[in-house]
């Protein structure tokens, strides 16, 4: 196959490359290295360009923007992709506000350059767009928690398995952010339903896995790791330090792409995350961490919780597992830490 991969230097998106040119693909990249004008010089992902360019023997890569539609419509008259997954995003909710603009031309307008230029060129191939959970906005938040003593769980055994993709996206606080990734998500779904293309859409929950650039603005895990072995402190902002997200090996999300890959439909939507098995909240965290590194903790609470964010997130995955039955979580939340400890860890001797 010709596969092309958007945000190829960030998280989900080298995993996609590594994959994808492990099983004998052409895979073309695109990333301009946005994340470190987002988030300055820890968003840097040109160590994972580097690597994925030392590490792989199929791999092309293009800095270009995804608001620059001549650009990508250049690069699909002269590639008749099969698979694209489209990973490039302004990513955080907290920065959202800052750059109203730009996070609405990346998010929004970048992913219907995407598809128009799938439609125009490749109409027949799979796109997979990775949305986001905050699509929701703060409508989980209306679920009723109870508060144990580390974490917030569902009060009601209905809600047991968490968030499904029947949760509402509108009427609600989303952040900016949100709602970028929402008018993306929508537009994703109707290039699927009104033009009958491949088109996934799959609203991921804490994405995470060692080859994530994590920042205070974006990424959970990796943030939080990379404070405690540097002797940095972390900051807890809001409820508690109870709130819970669900977290998904890059892996096991490469995987789910290529469950749908192989049976698409058309417009669909999927809750990708790692469901109630793989939940911890952040003073849970704080417990593994500590026992992995054998470093204590250092932490400060800001009594205000960030705007549109989630108490409690757990992903349904009951749809995405009815449909693609042989799809399954790999790595547990314990597996993951692991893996991102024993990474950060080499990266800290070597500095």
């Amino acid at each position: 196959m010709r596969v092309l991969v958007t945000g190829s230097s960030g998280l989900i998106g080298s995993e996609a490359v590594e994959y994808y040119d492990r099983e004998g693909h052409h895979v073309v990249g695109v990333d301009n290295n946005m994340r470190a004008q987002f988030f300055g010089a820890q968003g840097d992902t040109t160590w994972n360009l580097s690597r994925l360019q030392q590490k792989t023997s199929h791999f092309e890569h293009c800095a270009i923007d995804i608001r620059d539609r001549e650009s990508l419509f250049e690069l699909f008259r002269n590639h008749k992709f099969d698979l694209i997954i489209h990973c490039a995003a302004q990513p955080s909710h907290d920065k959202a506000c800052q750059i109203p603009i730009l996070d609405f031309e990346v998010n929004a307008l970048g992913t219907i350059n995407l598809l128009e230029s799938t439609r125009q060129f490749c109409p027949e191939a799979v796109f997979i767009h990775m949305s986001t959970n905050k699509v929701y906005g703060d409508a989980p938040n209306e679920v009723p928690i109870v508060e144990l003593e580390k974490r917030y769980d569902y009060a009601n055994q209905v809600d047991y398995h968490g968030i499904a993709e029947t949760c509402r996206i509108d009427q609600c606080l989303h952040s900016l952010f949100g709602a970028s990734k929402a008018s993306a998500d929508i537009v994703a779904q109707e290039y699927g339903r009104y033009f009958g293309m491949n088109v996934g859409i799959f609203r991921g929950g804490c994405l995470t896995g060692p080859s994530h650039s994590g920042v205070e603005l974006h990424g959970f895990l990796s943030y939080l790791v990379k404070v405690a072995i540097n002797g940095g402190t972390y900051k807890v902002f809001g409820y508690k330090g109870k709130q819970v997200r669900d977290n998904i090996h890059s892996y096991d999300v490469i995987q789910a792409f290529e469950a749908f890959r192989n049976s698409p439909r058309p417009g669909e939507v999927y809750n990708l995350g790692g469901g109630r098995e793989n939940s911890i909240s952040i003073l849970e965290a704080f417990d593994v961490v500590e026992e992995l590194t054998d470093r204590k903790m250092k932490w400060v609470y800001v009594d205000e919780n960030r705007i549109g964010d989630h108490i409690c997130y757990m992903s349904d995955l009951r749809k995405l597992k009815t449909h693609f039955p042989n799809w399954q979580l790999t790595y547990s939340i314990t597996d993951i830490l692991q893996e991102i400890v024993a990474v950060e860890q080499s990266r800290y001797v070597s500095a």
